[in-house]
């Protein structure tokens, strides 16, 4: 694959005023600190993505508080040679975003701490569409996340051909894919608070979706029009992506397919219910 050369931001940063459980269960600051296979959450996405030649730069995003802490599992991925800083977050996931661009066109990757099933064939199918697009969503279907754990994802976006989930790996190739970044001012928990899909996407396009009139990629150039941007889905064949350490829903079946992914001998959770 040609060179693409990008620059990657991994959003650290906990929700303003929460306490997350994950961390208190481990008994660290931060969710991105609590151990899953051994190791911080933060410290699989750093493998994987210190491991990718075309990753020229990695900033990490995070409250000033937590800091310190972090950068200590940092460094041991610095002699890779790959520069890696830590960028004060906003409150506002758009903000930590633009925070993190330090003013630069791009193009950027954006992903999260706690995206441990990354994988190097995920991020360069996003890096690879951005070629060709502004800005670059990854996403799954249904079938496939539940290929990998009948629990593995809760909420799904319906279009006309499917049932997709989101899997927290973006890429904004220039000024007008940070432009349409707007989408998620909010905050991206768009299953939860219609209003926000609304605010997004506009009415029309959210009830063309309800009614399985669009699909996923119509939805995406729809929207896209409301930024100037052209903005295309990565639908991935890989479920696990899908997959990141929420709750302890989650953390149990990313501990599982991790382990697999590692050799460990971790067996399949069993959940009875959502959480």
């Amino acid at each position: 694959m040609e060179e693409l050369p990008v620059t990657v931001i991994v959003l650290a940063a906990q929700r303003t005023g929460v306490v997350n459980p994950l961390a208190q269960r481990a008994g660290v600051s931060h969710k991105c600190l609590a151990p899953i296979c051994g190791k911080p959450l933060i410290s699989h996405v750093m493998e994987a993505l210190t491991t990718l030649p075309a990753v020229q730069e990695i900033r990490v995003v995070l409250e000033p508080d937590g800091q310190a802490e972090v950068d200590e599992v940092l460094e041991t991925f610095r002699p890779r040679g790959i520069p890696i800083t830590i960028v004060d977050s906003n409150p506002n996931i758009v903000e930590s975003v633009l925070a993190a661009t330090q003013g630069e066109d791009g193009p950027f990757i954006v992903t999260t701490a706690d995206n441990v099933l990354l994988t190097h064939d995920g991020f360069e199918q996003v890096r690879s569409a951005m070629k060709r697009a502004d800005g670059v969503i990854g996403v799954t279907t249904k079938e496939r996340v539940h290929a990998v754990h009948e629990r593995g994802q809760r909420g799904f976006y319906e279009f006309k051909e499917a049932g997709y989930a989101n899997c927290n790996l973006y890429g904004l190739a220039n000024r007008k894919g940070l432009k349409a970044a707007e989408i998620f001012r909010e905050g991206g928990q768009f299953q939860a608070n219609r209003g926000r899909m609304v605010r997004a996407f506009g009415l029309f396009n959210i009830l063309m979706m309800r009614f399985g009139l669009i699909t996923m990629a119509n939805g995406l150039a729809r929207a896209g029009k409301r930024f100037d941007a052209k903005l295309v889905p990565v639908v991935f064949e890989d479920g696990a992506l899908a997959i990141d350490v929420d709750n302890e829903r989650t953390y149990a079946i990313c501990e599982w397919v991790l382990g697999q992914r590692l050799g460990m001998d971790i067996p399949k959770p069993e959940i009875e219910a959502w959480s």
